[in-house]
């Protein structure tokens, strides 16, 4: 179904904002939470959802936000990975998108009730673009779906969700029209080169790097969502941007997340298959691997990190109710964050091993 927008006025720090949209969000953590019988919902506020209805609440910011996610860190026992999975992408140079978290108290009827601690988390065609980029006029995707793996025989223009700019789709269809092409056979060098001219592939192949080292199974390679496509206007070329970084840090779901060699990805995934098959683009990869690994995502460094933000959180997430939290005792939060800080050196050690054979 699709969430209805509400309003609601919100309150931070004493000041208040006026009949601010607000609606769940998710998929299989909205199905999760409310067969559990939870409260702790995710949401999405957007702070002029209203502003046709309510003249004085035109172009309504707050602190210069349109719209933010509400993340209720479902499966997520430590509370970190949403943040820390962001971070770690835009500490390595790509864009992704900003995080915090934000104690959540709502009153729906029956007095101001503690809904937890949430992940507040930036939209991309909001905020993101014009504060990383300094733009955000170029063609914006969030492609769902078969069409999302770009594999041969599945363009759909209906899984390429605009999330700007209608009409046009002529960049994404020449990716897929590139990437699927028998130049990669038979020409090998223009392949190479027509597909460099339409889509960032060190950009991408950084993003590849990170993803697999830190292991982020919920996402191309496995999973056909969760993540957007930027036609960057600066270079005419289409960017890789993450998104939804949830079920990031940890071996995962699904089979697991993929190795780093990526020997078993298929042609069904041909963004990484085909470009992985080249070696000048393997090469880069296990450079952005060990880079990622040696100055990014090092074990002195993400053991601080998380214990730091393990510290800052720690009271709000013991004082989550049994109706409004995913932890059934404060000891699993802090077995959570302890198995992060060995998950960092498991994979350092990893991709050392990997790279060294």
């Amino acid at each position: 179904f699709d969430p209805i927008w509400i309003p609601c006025s919100l309150v931070f720090e004493g000041v208040e904002w006026y009949q601010v949209g607000i609606r769940v969000k998710g998929n299989s953590s909205l199905r999760s939470t409310y067969n559990s019988g939870l409260k702790k919902f995710s949401f999405k506020l957007d702070f002029d959802e209203f502003e046709d209805n309510y003249p004085a609440i035109d172009n309504q910011r707050f602190y210069g936000f349109r719209q933010l996610n509400l993340n209720n860190n479902f499966e997520d026992k430590s509370f970190l990975r949403e943040k820390v999975g962001s971070d770690l992408f835009r500490e390595y140079g790509l864009v992704s998108a900003r995080t915090a978290f934000a104690a959540i108290y709502i009153d729906y009827g029956e007095g101001e009730q503690y809904f937890g601690l949430y992940t507040l988390v930036e939209e991309v065609d909001d905020t993101v673009l014009d504060d990383q980029l300094g733009h955000s006029g170029g063609n914006l995707y969030k492609p769902e779906g078969s069409a999302a793996t770009f594999a041969y025989g599945t363009y759909d223009e209906s899984e390429m969700e605009k999330k700007n700019n209608e009409g046009d789709y002529t960049d994404v269809n020449a990716l897929y029209t590139i990437i699927n092409s028998n130049d990669r056979i038979d020409d090998n060098e223009n392949w190479k080169s027509e597909l460099e001219s339409i889509f960032d592939v060190d950009e991408y192949i950084k993003w590849l790097a990170a993803n697999t080292t830190m292991q982020n199974w919920d996402t191309y390679g496995k999973m056909n969502h969760n993540f957007l496509l930027y036609n960057n206007p600066d270079s005419n070329t289409i960017i890789w941007i993450p998104w939804d970084n949830n079920e990031s840090l940890q071996e995962g779901k699904m089979g697991g997340a993929l190795s780093l060699s990526l020997s078993e990805v298929g042609d069904d995934w041909p963004l990484i298959r085909y470009i992985i098959d080249e070696n000048e683009y393997l090469e880069l990869y296990h450079a952005h691997l060990e880079v990622f690994i040696s100055e990014t995502f090092t074990s002195t460094r993400m053991q601080n990190k998380y214990q730091t933000l393990a510290d800052m959180i720690q009271e709000w997430v013991y004082l989550e109710e049994s109706n409004f939290s995913f932890l059934n005792n404060d000891y699993e939060f802090n077995s959570a964050v302890e198995t992060l800080k060995s998950h960092v050196q498991e994979r350092s050690s990893s991709v050392l091993s990997y790279l060294n054979n």
